[in-house]
């Protein structure tokens, strides 16, 4: 009897972990989850790479995080400059980023935030320790660099609101 009552206390506690791991990135009480079609990419944008993660800490927050790679420039910096321009006609305030080599900017009511450069700009964030970034990402932009792509590095969070 007192095992049974152990056991299921065990799993309830469980449970009750795993809600709340699932939850801290989109119930009301925990950040939310940002949402990519809320983002105006440029003209023939491609995604080629998307990562959704979470960070649960004291400073919570969601993100989205993406390659996204635009054969019709002849740049990635070309195509850096474009994004930028699609976001400030669409209200988006611009910013400077995490680090010299990324801009960013604020969705109309500071709903959403991006984070973005050039997929060789990142990568040199990444090499020289001043940003991480996902695997997947880190990859996805050494490829497209072997590819000379024009590509840049997207990271979509929640904003300040």
């Amino acid at each position: 009897m007192i095992a049974a009552r152990l056991r299921a206390l065990v799993a309830l506690t469980a449970l009750a972990a795993l809600g709340a791991g699932v939850a801290g990135c989109g119930s009301s009480g925990g950040p939310h989850r940002p949402n990519l079609q809320q983002l105006p990419l440029v003209d023939g944008a491609n995604v080629v790479a998307q990562v959704h993660s979470c960070d649960r800490g004291k400073n919570a927050y969601c993100a989205i995080e993406l390659v996204v790679v635009d054969r019709h420039y002849k740049t990635s910096t070309d195509l850096v400059e474009d994004e930028h321009e699609q976001l400030q006609s669409h209200g988006w305030t611009g910013g400077q980023g995490d680090f010299s080599q990324q801009k960013a900017a604020d969705s109309p009511g500071h709903k959403l935030r991006v984070t973005y450069a050039t997929a060789s700009g990142d990568l040199r964030g990444v090499d020289l320790g001043t940003i991480q970034r996902p695997r997947g990402i880190t990859l996805a932009l050494s490829r497209v660099m072997f590819d000379q792509a024009p590509a840049m590095s997207i990271m979509l969070e929640v904003g300040a609101s």
